[in-house]
Order: structure tokens, then sequence, then C-alpha cells
């Protein structure tokens, strides 16, 4: 900040930007969450049994302020926050995901979610990572 202001100004100007952070960082992030989400999605597309396919066509991304499918989130719908991209499998016709992931009594343990995620997410969290450095400097920078 240039010495021609005063103590005041800057300290206001530095409230501003400060405020400005955390939004520019979520709008920001959006990108990179959708894509690292997407990531995670082709990975348990990759992974999942197929007999019909509806199990894998079912497996989406629900991006931030969106909501799930109907009963791919513990039976029902969630929205997710500004910050999250959520991936489930299920919807209203296909609600079995959660047989195939865990086994039942009668039929084997098939997963694909978490085998998916857990080799996805590593880079997903990089990228997220990198796109909140970058847009915290770019925020406190006065770019936002």
């Amino acid at each position: 900040m240039p010495r021609s202001k005063s103590l005041a100004e800057q300290s206001r100007i530095l409230g501003e930007r400060l405020k400005a952070i955390p939004e520019a960082v979520v709008r920001d992030v959006q990108p990179a969450l959708i894509k690292g989400a997407e990531e995670v999605a082709a990975t348990m597309r990759a992974l999942v049994p197929v007999d019909e396919g509806d199990l894998k066509s079912s497996i989406t991304v629900t991006a931030p302020g969106q909501t799930t499918p109907a009963y791919a989130e513990g039976g029902g719908k969630r929205t997710a926050g500004s910050n999250q991209a959520l991936v489930t499998a299920g919807n209203e016709k296909v609600r079995h995901g959660h047989l195939q992931e865990f086994g039942t009594v009668k039929q084997e343990a098939q997963p694909f979610m978490r085998p998916g995620a857990r080799l996805a997410m590593p880079k997903a969290k990089r990228r997220i990572s990198r796109a909140i450095g970058q847009a915290i400097k770019k925020a406190a920078e006065g770019d936002a």
C-alpha cells in the first residue's frame, strides 16, 4: 500500500481485502472442486461392476449449490454447500450401489466407491490446494 494513505485508510483497505478473501476463494476454487469430483467419479465408473450399466450411469457429480439425485444420499436428497462437490451413486431407479459396495449375505462385496475415491482423491486435493493458494493470492493482491 502506498505510504501517502493514512494508517486508517490503509487499515480500511486491508479490512476490505480480508473480507473479500473467503468469498473470492470459494468462487475461484469451485472449478477445481468440480474437476476433482469429476475425476473421482470417472475412477469410480472405471471400477464399478457392470451388468446392465445402470449403476455406472448413475454415478454423478453434484456441483456446489446443487442438489443430489433422489435416493443418492442416504435415501434422500442433499444440497452441496458452496465449498463442496458431491459424488454419488444411485438415483430414483438405481438404488443398489450400497449393496455392490458392501455386499450382502448372498453376494460378495464389489467395492468401487471407496477405492475410486482413495485412488483419485490425492490428485483432486492437490488441485484444490493449488486453487486455494492462487485464489488467496489473487484476493490479497486486490484482483478478486
